[in-house]
């Protein structure tokens, strides 16, 4: 089973840069090496759903991981940590522990990156397939909305990723503000 074609930012990229900012984020949020393994098993899978459709993918990944899980020796508590983390990746993100909110911080690293705006057009792609959005000015009204409400749960995610990401969101209002 493939990933369709059409999903641009959903995609093995996207996995593995949430896979890459999970582990420096574990690293910086000093987790054990446990921790680690569950918080990076839960990175790989956090949207394999994805193979299944869009909608409710979170579920679809538990579903996946527990399938997959158990025949590598992972535990039923283990998988079920790791389905927990998978679930706080849903938007509105909701984590209830310190390895949820490492994930949850990991899937959205990008918005207070330098490539934000490179990698925020793959979602614009992808969403624009789908049919939720009609062009940019309603894209970029989404990322407004998207980042006024969203927030990092991390001190090292706030402390590296939270001036950008504001940053970001003033370049869009200019964008709007200049088009009215």
């Amino acid at each position: 089973m493939e990933l369709p074609k059409h999903l641009s930012y959903h995609s093995v990229d996207h996995i593995e840069d949430v896979y890459n900012a999970a582990q420096q984020l574990g690293k910086a949020e000093g987790i054990d090496a446990h921790q680690m393994k569950l918080l990076l098993t839960a990175a790989w899978y956090h949207d394999s759903g994805f193979l299944k459709g869009a909608k409710d993918h979170e579920i679809e990944s538990c579903k996946i991981a527990k399938e997959s899980l158990i025949n590598f020796g992972y535990n039923a508590a283990d998988i079920d940590t790791i389905c927990g983390m998978i679930m706080a990746t849903k938007i509105p993100q909701t984590p209830k522990n310190h390895l949820e909110e490492i994930l949850a911080d990991a899937d959205l690293d990008y918005l207070g990156r330098d490539d934000f705006f490179t990698i925020g057009n793959k979602l614009f792609t992808e969403l624009s397939v789908f049919g939720f959005l009609d062009n940019e000015d309603d894209w970029n009204r989404l990322q407004v909305r998207f980042l006024e409400s969203h927030h990092y749960f991390t001190k090292s995610a706030l402390a590296s990723r939270q001036a950008q990401k504001e940053l970001h969101l003033k370049q869009i209002k200019l964008k709007l503000n200049n088009k009215i």
